[in-house]
């Protein structure tokens, strides 16, 4: 397995057919993208990622290429309770299938249970690790146990409570009250 600092750009009939397999760790900072979802928060952080290519016959005994792909990474998010940071562990591990042509992708995709793509000889891995990264991201991110009480009401400090107005329908029942007398 080749060990890489960052996400090169591949070949994809090459890669499926030397069976290649590659691993690394990339620098948050370099996903525009998640940078964006972390508010500028963890950009030293650090991304691990492998990938491994194979040949796999289809149903008519033709090979196809597979990328199985694993990227482990812990992004600090908002909590949506006490709006305090959350280290957010987010752990992909998924396999695509690759065709020749993006009709051809649209057409498979619907039908089948794996991912499908289409296949490169630029493919861009960095663009599908913080894809399915996003993807992974939990819609409300926050602690199991927040670490500060929550506030649970807010008021100023120089608030003071107003007066109560008197009930419009109860001057009404009042003069009702005073004709039936």
């Amino acid at each position: 397995m080749s060990e890489h600092a960052s996400t090169p750009k591949l070949d994809i009939k090459h890669a499926g057919q030397s069976s290649l397999q590659l691993a690394g760790q990339d620098l948050l900072c370099n996903y525009e993208r998640l940078i964006q979802e972390t508010k500028g928060l963890g950009s030293e952080g650090v991304l691990n990622w492998a990938v491994r290519f194979e040949l796999q016959p289809d149903q008519t005994g033709q090979p196809q290429v597979w990328l199985h792909l694993q990227v482990g990474v812990s992004l600090p998010l908002t909590c949506q309770r006490c709006l305090s940071v959350v280290d957010v562990p987010v752990l992909v591990d998924r396999s695509f299938r690759f065709v020749e042509t993006e009709s051809q992708a649209e057409a498979e995709d619907d039908e089948s249970s794996e991912d499908v793509l289409v296949s490169s000889r630029e493919f861009d891995l960095r663009g599908l690790i913080e894809d399915e990264v996003l993807m992974d991201l939990p819609v409300v991110p926050r602690h199991d146990s927040c670490p500060v009480a929550i506030k649970l009401a807010v008021a100023d400090a120089d608030f003071e409570d107003a007066t109560v107005k008197p009930n419009p329908f109860a001057v009404l029942a009042g003069l009702k009250d005073a004709d039936s007398k």
